[in-house]
Order: C-alpha cells, then sequence, then structure tokens
C-alpha cells in the first residue's frame, strides 16, 4: 500500500478519505522535528504539507521513492521546486480554494484600519471611558481606491469584494499583460507599481515571494505611499521591509497596517514591529477559515490521491 506523509494540520473528512486507499501518517507535530521527519518519510510515495514544512534538504533526501508534494495552500516558497522537479515529483497547490479567506481578511483590515481602529475601542468602553471623538474621524472604504499588488487568483476575488463596496480597484503584476481581458472583466485599472502606490489609499499585497519580490516595498517606496494611506499584507512576509514599515507608522507617513505574514514565523521577540501604532498583526491566518480548510483539504486530497492512481 503506497505511503501518504501528512506533517501539518488537514481537515479530518480529508484524511479519512486518503485513508481509505493509502496508509497515512498524519502527524502534524511532525512539521517541527526534522528528525522523525525524514524517518517518517523513507518509503513514502506522497507528502503533504502547509507553510511551515520545509521541502527541501535532508527531510526531502530522505524521501527516495517520494512521487508528490500536495501543499495545503497557495505560497510554494517552502518548497524547493527545482530539486523537486529534477526528481520528477508533483507539486500541487490548492490555488484558488482560499481566495474568499483571504479577499474578506483584506476587506474586514481595511474597514477597521479606514475607521482609526474605532472597533478596538472596547476595553476603553468596557473601563467607563467614552472615546468617542477621539475615534470619530474614521474613514470610509466607499469612494476611497485600492491597489492590489498582485492579480492573481486571490488579487481577483479581492478586486470583486471591495468593488461591491464601492471601492475604486488598481493593480499591479507584471506578469498579467496590459491587455489582459482580466483586468476589465475584474474592474480593475492596471497601474504601473508607483503609480499605484500614489494614488491607493490601501494596499493590499497578493504576491507570492521570490527573489525578485523579496524587499520590494522597502523604504523607498513605502516613502512613495499616498499620505494616510494603510498597508494589507496577507500575502508573504519577506516582500515589506518590517523596520522601515515600523518607521513609517511610527513618524505617521502610514496611518495604519495590517500584516498577517512575517519574514521569520513567529515573529521574533525585540522585532521592530512591536512598538510600532496602528498596527494589527495576525499569526498567518488571512487563508484559514473554517470553511477554506475543508476545501483546500479536500482539494488536495483529491489530487494527491489521482497521481498515486496513476
Amino acid at each position: 500500500m503506497q505511503r501518504i506523509v501528512i506533517s501539518e494540520s488537514m481537515d479530518a473528512p480529508a484524511v479519512a478519505l486518503l485513508a481509505r486507499d493509502f496508509e497515512v501518517d498524519y502527524r502534524p507535530a511532525l512539521c517541527d522535528d526534522a528528525a522523525s521527519l525524514a524517518r517518517a518519510l523513507a518509503g513514502a510515495e506522497a507528502w503533504i504539507v502547509r507553510n511551515r514544512t520545509q521541502v527541501r534538504g535532508a527531510p526531502r533526501e530522505a524521501a527516495a521513492r517520494l512521487r508528490v508534494v500536495g501543499r495545503l495552500g497557495v505560497g510554494l516558497d517552502n518548497i524547493d521546486l527545482a530539486a523537486c522537479e529534477a526528481r520528477g515529483i508533483a507539486v500541487y497547490p490548492a490555488t484558488g480554494a482560499n481566495a474568499d479567506s483571504v479577499a474578506e481578511y483584506v476587506l474586514a483590515m481595511a474597514m477597521i484600519l479606514l475607521r482609526g481602529a474605532a472597533y478596538l475601542s472596547t476595553a476603553a468602553v468596557a473601563a467607563g471611558r467614552w472615546p468617542r471623538q477621539m475615534l470619530s474621524q474614521g474613514r470610509e472604504v466607499a469612494g476611497k481606491t485600492i491597489g492590489l499588488v498582485g492579480f492573481g487568483s486571490i488579487g481577483r476575488v479581492t478586486a470583486r469584494k471591495v468593488a461591491a463596496m464601492g471601492m475604486r480597484v488598481v493593480a499591479f503584476d507584471p506578469v498579467v499583460p496590459a491587455d489582459s481581458p482580466a483586468w476589465r472583466e475584474h474592474g480593475a485599472e492596471p497601474l504601473p507599481l508607483d503609480e499605484l502606490l500614489a494614488a491607493a489609499d490601501v494596499v493590499s499585497l497578493h504576491l507570492p515571494l521570490t527573489d525578485l519580490t523579496r524587499g520590494l516595498l522597502g523604504e523607498a517606496r513605502i516613502a512613495r505611499m499616498k499620505p494616510g494611506a494603510i498597508l494589507v499584507n496577507s500575502a508573504r512576509g519577506g516582500i515589506v521591509d518590517e523596520a522601515a514599515l515600523a518607521r513609517a507608522l511610527v513618524e505617521g507617513r502610514v496611518a495604519g497596517a495590517a500584516l498577517d505574514v512575517f519574514d521569520r514565523e513567529p515573529l521574533a521577540a525585540g522585532s521592530p514591529l512591536a512598538d510600532a501604532p496602528n498596527l494589527i498583526l495576525t499569526p498567518h491566518i488571512a487563508g484559514v477559515t473554517l470553511e477554506s480548510n475543508e476545501r483546500v483539504s479536500a482539494i488536495i486530497a483529491e489530487r494527491v490521491a489521482a497521481h498515486l492512481r496513476r
């Protein structure tokens, strides 16, 4: 019987479905134990991961019989794609399966931050204070411009949702041709990146982490953002210079930010983000909801099983 190792959390019905026809080693803690992971992978034909497991180095080399990797999500920066291709190992991401979850996260963060974090006043009100005047300068999303940096499946779903709230959508993506019908179909106006940063009230990142996108939003580009703009990053942490963003928040050049991803995860102690104002930090959960986990898990279970049956 062919063997599947699952080294991070997966929806239980999808695991059970795989266990009908395959030997399944489901241990979500394996992602934090390289030695045990390498032993588990010996003799495995399939490996299912999220974003913490590194499909590279010793664990991958231990999997001599590996035929397929299933990624419970869309980012592939934790997988050595070149090495997998060289060995004929197929890699399947769950493209599009968590797009609604990420898009809703972006919209929710934009609404909270444009309101000046007015929704975060619970402690003050519960303590008997009434900061109504201080929190009455919030802004509506309707009529504002959102700039989507990256216009793949998640960016396009985000465009439709924010447009329904009355936002103007501009977007930048160097791999989508200027004459692509996708721009018009999803109601977005293509702009060069620097023009987008100068025009957008909300900048939302939807790019993979590559050599070309690492540090894309550094000191200079953050300085080009429209005064009073907010930043939402639900893509990958390495795209943003965290120290530069923290300085911009402290100095008030950026009005607020929501970060779901970080250059190092978990966020390192002493990070410059720790003391930055008007900042919402979440632990890489923008694409993780009950519904998206069901979809992602079902899609990957289906694709991995189909590949093994060939």
